[in-house]
């Protein structure tokens, strides 16, 4: 768990300055109401804002938005897969029209948007710390019965910019239990991915190091990459595929005085689903494929899914499923692990 902690650390640090801005952002709703506060997004049909005079972060329904004015930039992203960088202001309509809004681009040049074709939007800044997105996932379990505990801890950092993004990831899991040895499990990611000149497309490449003691896998790095594209975009859900190639350089424990080391070329299958409900609930699925190459009808799958919902500001209940899956690994090794926990989840910097 010393690892795990450092690794959150170094997730957490760059976010420390991240947490206000000046809040002189405007927006004045259908029913008349002026409001002024600090944007910080727009995701699954709600505008996330924050006021002098109100503790955390507020909801608003983006549909109920007429104008919005802000000096600060943005990443605004639509149905179709374009993304633009800029200030925000909104464009004179008549009443029977949608509403549009503005991007004021670096160039200088304007671009109107229909509402309904935003369907994220995100602050982003010149500086560099003004660019991060992040999470803090917690949680623990105990039973009498047996004694067992079970801790998870998790966190994630994203940095944003117009057309590409970088992220890191960590999950972190003991449990022990009496009369039984304590089982570990650490997965460390790391990701990138740039949007593509056709709508949509975009390549992304990641790193993946696991470490599962169910499995007896001392230490399993994965690196690959490919093309992917989002299937389905809207304020609703998102569906991403992406396809590639992975070498993976796989370390096992000590078994019978031998310590199998494994490479293996594979192929790469990952998909990625979101669902959302008006402010209340959030489904995120990850789930990645290593059909081997070099060793023909081996192949290996990891699933992670969270299930959040949401209680106050910032502040999110959550239940999780992770697991692990190799139908040929070495003689004497288990060939899965998996598990649930549950926790709260604290959302930070610019979400």
């Amino acid at each position: 768990m010393k690892l795990s902690v450092l690794l959150l650390c170094c997730l957490l640090l760059p976010a420390m300055p991240l947490f206000a801005r000046e809040k002189t952002d405007v927006l004045i709703m259908k029913n008349g109401d002026h409001l002024t506060c600090e944007i910080k997004g727009l995701d699954a049909g709600v505008l996330y804002v924050s006021f002098d005079y109100i503790l955390g972060t507020s909801s608003l329904q983006w549909s109920k938005v007429a104008q919005v004015q802000s000096k600060q930039l943005f990443i605004v992203k639509t149905q179709d897969g374009s993304v633009y960088t800029g200030t925000l202001d909104t464009a004179e309509a008549e009443a029977s029209r949608p509403v549009q809004i503005q991007v004021l681009e670096a160039q200088h040049q304007e671009v109107a948007l229909d509402r309904i074709q935003i369907v994220g939007m995100s602050a982003t800044s010149d500086k560099f710390w003004h660019r991060f997105n992040g999470a803090i996932n917690s949680g623990i379990q105990y039973s009498k019965g047996n004694q067992n505990t079970q801790y998870n801890l998790g966190a994630e950092v994203e940095y944003l910019r117009e057309r590409w993004s970088a992220g890191a990831n960590l999950d972190s899991s003991l449990a022990a239990s009496s009369g039984a040895a304590t089982s570990t499990r650490n997965d460390f990611t790391l990701a990138a991915q740039r949007l593509l000149p056709w709508k949509n497309y975009f390549y992304a490449g990641l790193a993946d190091f696991l470490q599962s003691s169910e499995q007896g896998i001392q230490l399993q790095s994965s690196l690959g990459g490919g093309i992917g594209r989002f299937l389905k975009n809207t304020n609703r859900s998102k569906v991403s595929l992406l396809g590639g190639l992975a070498w993976q350089d796989i370390r096992y424990h000590q078994l019978d005085n031998r310590q199998p080391t494994q490479n293996v070329a594979a192929a790469l299958v990952a998909a990625k689903v979101n669902f959302f409900r008006f402010n209340k609930t959030t489904f995120d699925t990850t789930a990645i494929v290593f059909p081997a190459i070099s060793q023909p009808g081996r192949v290996q799958f990891t699933l992670n899914s969270t299930y959040y919902v949401k209680l106050f500001s910032n502040l999110s209940w959550n239940v999780s499923f992770y697991g692990n899956w190799d139908n040929q690994p070495p003689p004497g090794f288990s060939s899965s692990n998996y598990g649930t926990s549950s926790g709260l989840s604290w959302t930070f910097g610019l979400r």
